[in-house]
This record gives structure tokens, C-alpha cells and sequence, in this order.
């Protein structure tokens, strides 16, 4: 299968999983090994940006923070910031052009000072799969793949991103299990 790094996964009205029932998931890694990947679209109601920041003595910036967003169930308490290209990418891996992922807290020093990217989602946790995990989850209906969209990652109301993402692409996530059929 052809990597999905840089696409969304939409879940599916079939997803089994409660915990990514209407999620969307930037994939930031899929290859043989498997896959590692973001939920963008749920934010945690527990923890702000202003207690992560507080808890690592840095800085607060002007105006409103964005959530904190679980980022998937694994390693609740590692952090990663997925952000756009406005500010320098020294302490990030590009995952496509235009996106950028980064768990090295200078960034998140940048971002206290006001230096840091203009657009960026900070999660707690990760979603990842084993070798071939994901590619059965696809074949069972579970996700909707489609490109990423950068407008829907960082500017789309987090209840708005799993609909609108399907939309990009002509899809009506919520009735797409009506219209799925098998030859």
C-alpha cells in the first residue's frame, strides 16, 4: 500500500472504537513497520495550554490559547506540537509540505514568547498501529482516507473537522456507510 503520511483518516460511522467515533487523525508516519498519527478534532477538557505552560515555568503569551487535544491513547503524557511553516523549523521534522511535527520543547518555549508558528495544535498522546494494523481497519470500513487539508487542520472548528473533511472530497461522512458496497 502507498504510504498515507500526510492524509487524513476520517472515521466511519462503522468505527467498532467509541474513542475515535467522529475523530479525524492526521497521519504523521505510515509505512511497513505501521503508523503513527494525530486526532485534530478532540480537545481535552481537563487541561488547558495555560496549565502546560504554567507546569513548564514558561512564559504567557498574549490573547486567547488554543486547547490541548488528546492526541490519540497512547503515551498520554508525551506531548507534540503539529504546526504550519511561519516560523522556523529547527526543532521539527517536516511530515509534508506545510507540516511540520515536533515533540522538543523549545517550540513550545517559542510559542510562550510569542515566536512560534502562527498555526499548531498541541496534543497529549498519540494513535499508532502495528505492521498491517491500520491497512485491516481500512478493509473493515473503519476510515475514510483523503489528502490532508491544511485549512481544516488548523482553521476549522473542532465539531466542524469531521464533517468538512469529508467534504472536501464530495463525501457525506455521515451517511457513508449507507453507500458502501463490496463487488
Amino acid at each position: 500500500m502507498e504510504s498515507l503520511t500526510g492524509h487524513f483518516l476520517i472515521s466511519t460511522p462503522q468505527m467498532p472504537d467509541p474513542r475515535f467515533q467522529e475523530q479525524v487523525i492526521y497521519l504523521c508516519a505510515h509505512n511497513e513497520e505501521g503508523a503513527m498519527g494525530l486526532v485534530i478534532n478532540n480537545p481535552n477538557p481537563e487541561i488547558t495550554l495555560l496549565d502546560v505552560l504554567h507546569g513548564s515555568n514558561l512564559a504567557i503569551p498574549e490573547g486567547p490559547l488554543p486547547p490541548v487535544y488528546m492526541g490519540g491513547p497512547v503515551e498520554l503524557d508525551a506531548g507534540f506540537i503539529l504546526h504550519s511553516t511561519e516560523a522556523p523549523d529547527r526543532y521539527s521534522l517536516e511530515v509534508k509540505p506545510g507540516v511540520y511535527l515536533s515533540r522538543d520543547s523549545r517550540l513550545l518555549e517559542d510559542i510562550s514568547l510569542g515566536q512560534g508558528p502562527k498555526s499548531f495544535l498541541f496534543m497529549l498522546g498519540y494513535a499508532g498501529w502495528g505492521a498491517g494494523q491500520l491497512e485491516g481497519e481500512l478493509v473493515d470500513n473503519s476510515w475514510l482516507t483523503v489528502p490532508a487539508d491544511l485549512e481544516v487542520l488548523f482553521h476549522t472548528p473542532d465539531e466542524q473537522k469531521w464533517k468538512k473533511a469529508a467534504q472536501k472530497f464530495g463525501v457525506d461522512i455521515s451517511i457513508f456507510g449507507d453507500i458502501i458496497g463490496y463487488a
